[in-house]
């Protein structure tokens, strides 16, 4: 699967734009600011119905504008597909595939899978659960529908209980009745995510090699479960969890257990990575985990998803720069977008695709065509 063709209008501080992209390798350079990265979030929206910033979608239209659209063209399964998305200032977002619009956006969810490395992953390694949950969800979402319906029943149920609590309710019948939906949805979400985390790894650590090198220490991610229980193979029960829990969450007026406190532990050589990893560690860690999920990614959906590299190589030594090069133009992978503020670096990438790559320049929004060092004209 491949992006041909963006237009964009009003998208954050891009007025207007229409390029045509490579099947292999897109590059954009331009100084920070310039709108590289809203090019990347534009893409990332098509595929996920929000930004990857997490801002609202009031704050994705053109300052003085009251709507923002971004068209696409793929090629798919060996078909042409087109998304329209249309965003207004108070007004419900609107996707259309093939001209026909969602009736519910989660529909859309895996089936144009995305890949998206950022400055932002620091997060996963340095912030709250609350950021690997989300990213958890985002990935096995994509390919697994089971699960993302799982999740919003919890989820719904979650926000009822949640209100029920802050309401004063204590009628024990109407917590049980509810309760009852909550587990069976947060008994699949939990056996799948347990399963995930130890999958992904195995994939982590072994990308986490290949771009270390010589110097690779040894890295592991583990799932910490609100259902796990002491005895292996075994889970807890919700329902007894929240029976057991209720007096305490009627005093601080929420739900206090389940899965919405999962978490992940990262760690390397058997330390916290969060307190014992350097900047170059933790990027390295955090490349290699996007790896890993584009891996499982292409496993899960039979397809290759789009590789996002927002200025992947900041942080990184020459030699690391260079492991990262060498993997993600291999075959391996699909079709790559790759921001960066160093012509260097993407110099470098596009002498790894043998002439199969697009280069912009990016300056105020304003994507400039730059031809290659080969080409009888100037760059730019």
């Amino acid at each position: 699967m491949h992006l041909d063709h963006l237009s964009l209008t009003n998208f954050k501080n891009i007025e207007e734009a229409h390029l045509d992209f490579s099947p292999k390798i897109n590059c954009f350079l331009g100084n920070n600011g310039m709108g590289k990265s809203n090019l990347l979030d534009a893409i990332f929206y098509l595929s996920f119905c929000r930004s990857f910033s997490g801002v609202t979608d009031r704050m994705l239209i053109r300052r003085g504008e009251d709507f923002a659209i971004a068209r696409a063209r793929y090629s798919r399964r060996d078909s042409v597909e087109e998304l329209t998305l249309g965003l207004s200032g108070g007004k419900r977002k609107s996707l259309k595939r093939g001209g026909k619009e969602y009736s519910r956006l989660s529909d859309h969810i895996g089936l144009f899978p995305i890949v998206m490395s950022a400055p932002q992953d620091i997060d996963l390694i340095r912030g709250a659960g609350e950021e690997r949950r989300r990213w958890m969800n985002m990935v096995i979402s994509q390919s697994d529908k089971r699960y993302l319906d799982a999740l919003i029943r919890y989820n719904a149920g979650l926000e009822q209980r949640n209100r029920m609590l802050r309401d004063g309710i204590v009628d024990h019948t109407l917590y049980e009745a509810l309760e009852i939906t909550m587990e069976m949805a947060a008994t699949y979400i939990h056996s799948i995510r347990s399963r995930w985390v130890s999958e992904l790894s195995r994939l982590t650590d072994r990308y986490y090699s290949a771009i270390a090198g010589d110097d690779a220490e040894e890295v592991s991610l583990s799932f910490r479960g609100s259902l796990d229980a002491p005895e292996a193979g075994c889970e807890k029960s919700l329902i007894k969890m929240l029976d057991s829990a209720r007096r305490h969450d009627e005093i601080v007026r929420h739900t206090s257990v389940g899965p919405h406190r999962d978490d992940i532990d990262i760690n390397l050589e058997g330390m916290s990575m969060r307190r014992t990893g350097s900047q170059g560690q933790c990027k390295t860690f955090t490349t290699a985990l996007r790896l890993a999920q584009y891996d499982f990614l292409r496993e899960a959906s039979g397809l290759r998803p789009m590789l996002l590299l927002d200025d992947v190589f900041d942080k990184l030594d020459s030699s690391r720069v260079e492991r990262i090069m060498t993997l993600v133009t291999g075959n391996e992978f699909g079709q790559i977008f790759v921001t960066d503020t160093n012509r260097k670096h993407l110099d470098e990438i596009m002498a790894h695709t043998a002439g199969n790559y697009s280069m912009w320049s990016v300056r105020h929004g304003r994507f400039t065509p730059i031809l290659s060092p080969t080409d009888d004209q100037p760059t730019i």
